[in-house]
């Protein structure tokens, strides 16, 4: 593992800033995730599903190709129905968007990112829809039996995070969509901080719609996402235009995926995309459990600091390696700048998710936020922690 985190770091020209944002992205990728993207961009970088000749159409294998890998991890029967993305929030909006129905009743958390928030908060102060905020509990999770009283006759969307990008808290995904499914509500699910982290199975958690970027879990490029659609779910195109095919009628096609991917693909992006999947099952199981080891360390290290709070849940089980803190009143800011001045790069401030910073209190204080990822090894983690006690000493 430390060979391949070398690899990459000399690809990426040798910084040894330890990075701990990969919830923010993924940092370094692998080797193969470069190398994929540079290849199509050399060697076979025609536009995909356009033309006859073979460029084109090594490059309309190479998309098909990252579908199919996408629907095996994903656990999804029809690769057709993976939509390639800009990134989440654009799944994200082609979901919601697509979904929506004058006066509909919407049902989210106070957990979502404000790719979903300021989606819904626009359409409820336009009074286009009917909005339910539904408050996180003890553990940082919120119930699906919140869910079911929430729901009413009008209710035809539940929009959900697979797991808080604040606390890592895992959500009971699989319950919401059980429960979903028995009273006929749409059930959108966010993807972002499990896609390629831990399992995603569409079909097992009853998701209608899933949607995740292509450049955190999954370790493709930036610019890059996906979005899944059970069969029978009918979803609006967010944008219309050329397709490659259907090009006699003027009208958007009604086949998957050319519905919902109007104009060019990525075709470079969906390359590293696919090598990125590639490598997430190829590594399997291993690196949940070292992730865990790691998590288990910091949280470890971060009950002793004095005046720290962890917000969210306090052990490793039921999250994944996503863990926010503070250090007494410190600005969160100040904690993040005094840790990059030390060579390590984490997020501090809101996290572009304000509801869940207001129900923790850290409005005005934001917080620090340590994401792991797949190079990161114990001694990284100490080396953050033996920081940390020296920023808190000073103050």
């Amino acid at each position: 593992m430390e060979t391949a985190r070398r690899g990459c770091r000399i690809l990426s020209g040798g910084d040894d800033m330890i990075y701990l944002d990969n919830a923010a992205t993924t940092f370094p990728k692998p080797r193969s995730t470069v190398v994929e993207s540079a290849r199509a961009m050399l060697f076979f970088g025609a536009n995909p599903g356009r033309s006859a000749h073979s460029l084109s159409l090594r490059a309309a294998r190479e998309v098909w190709a990252c579908r199919e890998r996408l629907a095996e991890l994903l656990g999804a029967p029809d690769p057709a129905r993976i939509i390639f993305c800009l990134n989440c929030t654009d799944a994200l909006n082609i979901a919601v968007q697509g979904s929506l129905r004058p006066g509909m009743h919407v049902i989210t958390t106070a957990l979502e990112h404000n790719s979903v928030l300021r989606q819904l908060a626009h359409l409820n102060s336009s009074g286009a829809i009917r909005l339910t905020i539904l408050q996180p509990g003890s553990e940082g999770t919120v119930a699906a039996a919140q869910f079911e009283r929430a729901i009413s006759p009008g209710t035809s969307l539940v929009i959900c995070t697979h797991a808080s990008n604040v606390t890592g808290a895992i959500q009971p995904v699989a319950e919401i969509g059980a429960l979903c499914r028995a009273r006929g509500v749409r059930f959108v699910l966010d993807a972002a901080q499990t896609a390629g982290i831990i399992p995603v199975n569409v079909k097992s958690i009853g998701c209608d719609l899933a949607a995740m970027p292509g450049h955190k879990g999954l370790y493709g490029p930036m610019g890059t996402g996906a979005l899944y659609i059970a069969d029978g779910v009918d979803v609006q195109p967010l944008r219309r235009g050329g397709t490659g095919s259907s090009s006699q009628s003027v009208y958007q096609p009604d086949e998957m995926p050319e519905r919902l991917e109007s104009g060019t693909l990525n075709l470079p992006g969906i390359a590293g995309l696919r090598a990125g999947i590639e490598f997430v099952m190829q590594r399997g199981d291993a690196a949940r459990k070292s992730e865990r080891v790691l998590m288990e360390k910091l949280l470890f290290g971060l009950k002793t600091l004095p005046n720290a709070r962890i917000l969210g849940p306090q052990s490793a089980a039921g999250r994944v390696g996503v863990v926010s803190f503070n250090i007494g009143s410190m600005p969160s800011t100040d904690v993040a700048d005094a840790l990059n001045s030390r060579g390590i790069a984490v997020r501090a401030g809101l996290h572009c998710a304000p509801l869940a910073h207001e129900h923790y209190g850290t409005l005005e204080q934001g917080a620090v936020r340590v994401s792991l990822g797949a190079f990161n090894v114990e001694a990284e983690i100490d080396n953050l922690l033996n920081a940390l006690r020296k920023i808190a000493s000073e103050q």
